[in-house]
């Protein structure tokens, strides 16, 4: 998995990158064909967001998360969304069908 981190008004220091890193991994264990992850980490006054657009196997998948006075809260919380997307994208590819075929009753 490549990761392209941005930082916009702040400056990515590298625990926050290895940070990042940490989490970001939770995804490839869930699914192992994600390529490129992009994130951007943004603060707005007193607001943080944390954005990311992760390319895998079938498409492209979106998150972002805004939390006040603290971006490791908003790297949380857009790592949660971007699980739940990438879990959900793996059950869409499972032929869950293929199971039942050799065991239907047609009498």
């Amino acid at each position: 998995m490549q990761l392209n981190l941005t930082g916009h008004h702040v400056e990515i220091t590298a625990s926050m990158r290895e940070y990042v890193q940490s989490k970001l991994a939770r995804l490839e264990r869930h699914f192992d064909h994600v390529t490129v992850v992009h994130c951007i980490l943004m603060v707005d006054k007193l607001r943080h967001r944390a954005e990311a657009t992760v390319s895998l196997a079938g498409g492209k998948l979106f998150a972002e998360a805004v939390e006040e006075k603290n971006m490791y809260a908003a790297i949380d919380a857009m790592v949660d969304k971007l699980d739940r997307q990438v879990r959900k994208h793996k059950e869409k590819l499972t032929d869950h069908h293929a199971r039942d075929n050799g065991k239907r009753d047609l009498s």
